[in-house]
């Protein structure tokens, strides 16, 4: 796996990327991850919606809950042709407590600890952390990546206007 030193910082330390970010109209990869009761999930099950997928280090830490509370809530605007994915290394029975004490309804988290296939084939596992670092991922209904922010700085929230932005240009 190619790996890319200093691609991100958290706090201002470098940190190691581990894979290639896919690019922008291209089919996503296709990964497995699992859901909250640990069924599998593959993301080409999501085709026929536009799809965002916000991958987080974890849920418990202050940031990523803004992040993914602020998508949930954003959700309910752009109609239900949108589903947005919150991916991270966090087991799925954390990422269940964690949804059902933030009421989180609108956001399906799903957990790459396993393999982090997921966080290999879209280029933003942390190496020294085994960790996902913090980007969005925004694919059309027929899969392909129409739009990527892959996040400098761990502990900074991502740009929510642009990925909004991205998700409305294709519903």
């Amino acid at each position: 796996m190619t790996e890319h030193p200093n691609a991100i910082t958290i706090h201002g330390n470098p940190l190691t990327l581990i894979g290639d970010l896919p690019k922008t109209d291209q089919l996503a990869p296709d990964c497995e991850l699992l859901a909250n009761d640990l069924s599998a999930v593959k993301l080409s099950d999501q085709q026929g919606s536009v799809c965002v997928i916000c991958t987080v280090p974890s849920l418990d830490t202050p940031v990523c809950d803004t992040e993914i509370r602020k998508f949930n809530e954003e959700t309910t605007k752009l109609g239900s042709d949108v589903k947005v994915l919150a991916v991270s290394t966090d087991l799925p029975f954390a990422q269940a407590r964690w949804c059902g004490a933030a009421g989180i309804e609108n956001v399906q988290t799903l957990s790459d600890h396993r393999d982090v296939v997921f966080g290999e084939a879209f280029g933003v596992l942390i190496k020294e952390l085994r960790l996902l670092a913090r980007a969005i991922f925004v694919l059309d209904k027929q899969g392909i990546l129409k739009y990527i922010q892959l996040v400098d700085e761990v502990t900074s929230e991502p740009d929510y206007e642009a990925a909004l932005n991205a998700v409305k240009s294709l519903v």
